[in-house]
């Protein structure tokens, strides 16, 4: 029979940790929950229930439709071209040849930049007359392409992209690297020695047993392109006009407003946004490697 000293032992480790755990994450999820059907405001001393008041404003509220759609074609481009860059990154890397670590480090050094630094410096680099990259343009000859590239509704989303995709590529070249350390040489050259080629090795062989690399990365690109806030806020602030506007940045702007409760019911729909949109992909990328 145990003692009442090994039974407590592990407590000891387990209940600050679920206190810090309550506290933190379950407490302010469920009281904003609760408040997300409330009038919270900075303009009231009291707080009333109002059912789902914020959530109607929301859903008849155009804005709320031009930042999911914002927000979703901000994902999307992102992930796939994320992965596309970061996989074909690591394939570069992953062949034996000189400076390798010195190119890994090179590319990885945008991921561990802070968002708002990442934003203040291709606030620069956009720059309508002093960028440097409309300055290259133009010394090309290529005046036509010099735009305004943060204050053009037609640019604006691309540039935000763009900058984005340039950040996170590196932390995609590193799972994929570590996807491909795994693959045992021996198959590869198995397979040449059938005669199969680049391509035929990269589509039969590599990306198959790259499937856990490939979900890893695929499930948090998505999550974290869906959480974008800070280099949207730096580059644009979600304009021109609401041309921007992601989830993130709607909160924040009613948040900074005093609309505590409509903010915090925007909060919650980009949490069951998040959550069904990662569970649905993770169901499919997790059978697709049962299935190889």
């Amino acid at each position: 029979m145990k003692s009442k000293s090994t039974f407590r032992y592990p407590l000891v480790f387990i209940i600050p940790s679920l206190a810090l755990y309550v506290l933190m994450f379950m407490f302010p999820t469920v009281s904003g929950f609760y408040y997300s059907f409330t009038d919270w405001s900075a303009y009231s001393e009291s707080v009333r229930f109002i059912g789902l008041e914020n959530y109607y404003r929301l859903f008849t509220e155009s804005v709320l439709l031009t930042s999911i759609r914002n927000t979703l074609l901000y994902a999307v481009f992102v992930t796939i071209f994320v992965n596309i860059f970061g996989l074909g990154l690591a394939l570069m890397l992953n062949e034996r040849m000189r400076l390798g670590h010195f190119y890994r480090t090179a590319f990885y050094i945008p991921v561990v930049i802070a968002p708002l630094i990442v934003g203040y410096i291709f606030t620069s680099i956009y720059h309508p007359e002093n960028g440097i990259l409309n300055q290259f343009l133009k010394a090309s000859g290529l005046n036509f392409l010099a735009v305004d590239w943060l204050n053009d509704s037609r640019y604006a989303l691309f540039s935000i992209i763009c900058t984005e995709i340039w950040r996170s590529s590196g932390f995609a070249m590193v799972i994929y690297l570590a996807g491909l350390k795994g693959i045992p040489k021996d198959m590869l050259e198995q397979a040449s020695v059938d005669g199969a080629g680049a391509w035929s090795k990269f589509r039969n062989v590599i990306f198959p047993l790259l499937a856990p690399a490939f979900t890893v990365n695929f499930l948090l690109t998505v999550i974290h392109s869906l959480k974008v806030f800070e280099t949207v806020l730096v580059l644009t602030n979600g304009g021109p006009g609401y041309d921007t506007e992601v989830f993130n940045t709607l909160i924040f702007r009613n948040f900074s407003r005093g609309n505590w409760g409509y903010a915090t019911a925007a909060g919650f729909i980009l949490t069951i946004l998040i959550s069904v949109i990662a569970i649905f992909f993770l169901r499919i990328l997790r059978k697709r490697e049962v299935d190889m």
